[in-house]
């Protein structure tokens, strides 16, 4: 397939029970031949490579890679990215607690702009419980104050961006970080940051890998706070 204009990256840790729904969605709306997906089988240890090769037989613009042991959520979407063929790539979940359709309003944006290859394009949630409204409005502001950049919603999806700046990312982590050095480097590099609202609904099948208690959201902030300060130690050296 020649001519990719926007690879959408998936990444699928253990969701079989979501694979046929989430496929069944892409195979309905993503029939542009200009626009692939690339789902990503991130280490799963349930029946997820089964159902995908099934449910991708046939597919012509959605394919699959595997990475056989999961290293991590970022881990995940950078191998995809890697094996991503678009003018534009980037990615979103996999739980379909956002419609993955949600990518194509994005490539609409760019479509749209007379600048496109300068275009960091990314969702911003609405419809999420109060608290979880306010976990991710209290570690905006701390990660704008702390990196001294507008960065809010960071963990939003999708997000979209020219393969050119993804080429020229450096160390990027493996972990749930990767939102935040992706909009962060976006805010450096100075493109221009697009948002745009997308429903954000219930998980219909299984758990967050890490929004589950407070627990998690405890160990979340901590690995999230220990990258802010590496990106920080970082900027310090390159300046």
């Amino acid at each position: 397939m020649d001519g990719i204009k926007l690879s959408l990256v998936i990444p699928c840790y253990n969701e079989a029970q979501s694979l046929p729904r989430l496929i069944g969605r892409l195979k309905e709306c993503f029939t542009r031949a200009d626009v692939e997906v690339v789902l990503v089988d991130n280490g799963s240890k349930d029946a997820s490579p089964q159902i995908m090769a099934e449910q991708l037989a046939g597919a012509t613009n959605i394919r699959s890679v595997r990475v056989e042991v999961n290293q991590g959520y970022g881990y995940g979407i950078l191998q995809g990215l890697k094996a991503a063929r678009g003018t534009y790539i980037g990615w979103t979940h996999a739980d379909l607690q956002t419609d993955p359709k949600d990518a194509l309003r994005a490539l609409e944006i760019i479509e749209g702009h007379s600048d496109s290859t300068q275009l960091f394009v990314k969702g911003s949630r609405y419809g999420r419980p109060l608290f979880d409204r306010l976990f991710s409005l209290g570690m905006g502001l701390f990660e704008s104050v702390f990196l001294r950049v507008p960065l809010w919603e960071i963990n939003a999806q999708p997000t979209i961006f020219p393969k050119s700046f993804f080429d020229g990312w450096i160390d990027p982590p493996h972990d749930f970080s990767l939102d935040l050095y992706s909009f962060y480097q976006a805010r450096v590099q100075k493109l221009k940051v697009v948002r745009f609202p997308v429903y954000f609904g219930k998980r219909e099948f299984g758990t967050s890998h890490w929004n589950v208690d407070w627990r998690s959201k405890v160990k979340f902030i901590k690995r999230t706070l220990d990258f802010s300060f590496k990106l920080k130690k970082r900027l310090a050296v390159s300046n």
